[in-house]
């Protein structure tokens, strides 16, 4: 008996199958602080995914490159990203959460280290690469252990986190990279060894929290999307509502504070890291507000916000008005982070907890494609036409998509939500 019971726990496990499964294994049962341990750690690596922006310009000055190197070397980050997720993504369905994650917290060590020694694009390119190979390898296991150790009591709590926490992991990493670029010494390496402490220690935090998959298989390599047939219309329908506020967000990472620093006349770096703050910081609160609403009013909200939003942003480009720019960027943050959670509440909700790693990893896929290939096609325009005419152009076509999300959202069913 003992071993059938044991057969049947294998897999990621939640609410009170999770309690079931520490008092039947002698395994400690999931406490509120293993939920906020992985919270922590996953905004920590999404504030090193921003820290690099406001030191673009500086690496652009120092070496001599333009905004086309500048969006490859962006680019670099979401490509090794994508293809890890492609072939790595739903590994800890298999191996467990924790073994994933500090497997990444090792290659983000290794990042930094890159960062540090850099002297050149090339070793810019290698340590975004190693950026990108951690994160895709730990995003789906967070947003999977998130939902795994969501408080019995807390019912949608581990959706509200898995969307928020991005957004206030690259608000965070932004600021303060601007701020210690701005007024530290070491501008070029300050940053990277601040996280480079910070991943030791959240590898020694990750020893506390309690492995939610209970049992091993086999891990399947092989590069898939996991989308069941049964929720692929949600998904194609929602992609809109991905596209959008991920490609906005690419734009930002990449040029958002040369942008800005160009419309205000500007050389101060914590003032070009505010841009990314703002969009990032708005859209987490975005998806705090929401929490409580029906994700498809979230996602209709979020996409009239962002068509609102670029279009202000576009004229405070277009009349060089900083301030115009931060207003609708304000708002582009606040469709952000409603769209983005809206989606992912959706999906979430419909998800098997035996493929959850796998399911989030292609909503990410989509999200990831949509922040590095428009990225990368703006800043060969911006060589071409200039970075302010690219800008506008771009601020339209994400305001086409958003506008297009609308009418697809109101034509499906209101679903279940995570």
């Amino acid at each position: 008996m003992a071993e059938a019971a044991g057969r049947e726990q294998r897999g990621p496990v939640t609410g009170a199958a999770r309690a079931d499964a520490a008092a039947g294994s002698g395994r400690p049962a999931p406490t509120r602080r293993g939920f906020w341990t992985v919270a922590v750690i996953f905004g920590i690596f999404l504030a090193a995914a921003s820290a690099p922006s406001p030191l673009y310009a500086l690496y652009a000055a120092d070496w001599g490159f333009g905004p086309t190197t500048l969006t490859e070397v962006f680019a670099v980050y979401a490509v090794a990203l994508l293809a890890t997720l492609l072939v790595a993504g739903s590994v800890s369905d298999a191996v467990g959460r924790r073994p994933v994650i500090l497997v990444a917290l090792v290659v983000q060590v290794l990042a930094m280290l890159a960062f540090v020694a850099a002297d050149g694009v090339g070793w810019l390119v290698a340590a975004r690469a190693l950026q990108g190979v951690a994160t895709g390898l730990a995003t789906g296991a967070f947003a999977a252990a998130l939902l795994d150790l969501q408080p019995g009591g807390r019912p949608g709590l581990g959706a509200l986190v898995n969307a928020v926490t991005p957004t206030v992991g690259l608000a965070a990493g932004a600021l303060v990279a601007g701020a210690l670029v701005e007024y530290g010494p070491a501008q070029l390496r300050l940053v990277y060894l601040v996280l480079l402490v910070a991943f030791v220690l959240c590898a020694l935090a990750l020893a506390r929290v309690t492995e939610t998959v209970i049992g091993r298989r086999r891990v399947d390599l092989r590069p898939r999307v996991g989308v069941a047939p049964e929720i692929r219309p949600a998904f194609l329908a929602g992609l809109p509502a991905l596209v959008a506020p991920w490609a906005l967000g690419g734009l930002y990472l990449s040029l958002g504070p040369s942008l800005f620093l160009s419309i205000v006349g500007s050389d101060n770096r914590l003032a070009g890291a505010s841009v990314i703050v703002v969009i990032a910081g708005c859209g987490g609160l975005a998806s705090y507000t929401m929490r409580a609403r029906p994700p498809r009013t979230t996602m209709l909200a979020g996409c009239a916000a962002l068509v609102v939003g670029v279009l202000v942003t576009a004229g405070g480009i277009a009349a060089s008005a900083g301030w115009l720019f931060l207003v609708g960027t304000a708002i582009a943050g606040l469709g952000f982070g409603a769209a983005f959670f809206g989606a992912f509440r959706t999906l979430a909700g419909l998800a098997d907890p035996s493929s959850r790693a796998k399911l989030v990893s292609s909503v990410y896929v989509a999200a990831y494609l949509a922040f590095a290939i428009p990225a990368v096609l703006a800043g060969f325009a911006a060589a071409r036409w200039g970075l302010h005419d690219t800008a506008v152009g771009y601020a339209l076509v994400v305001a086409v998509v958003a506008a297009v999300a609308i009418p697809l959202t109101l034509r499906t069913r209101p679903g279940a939500a995570a």
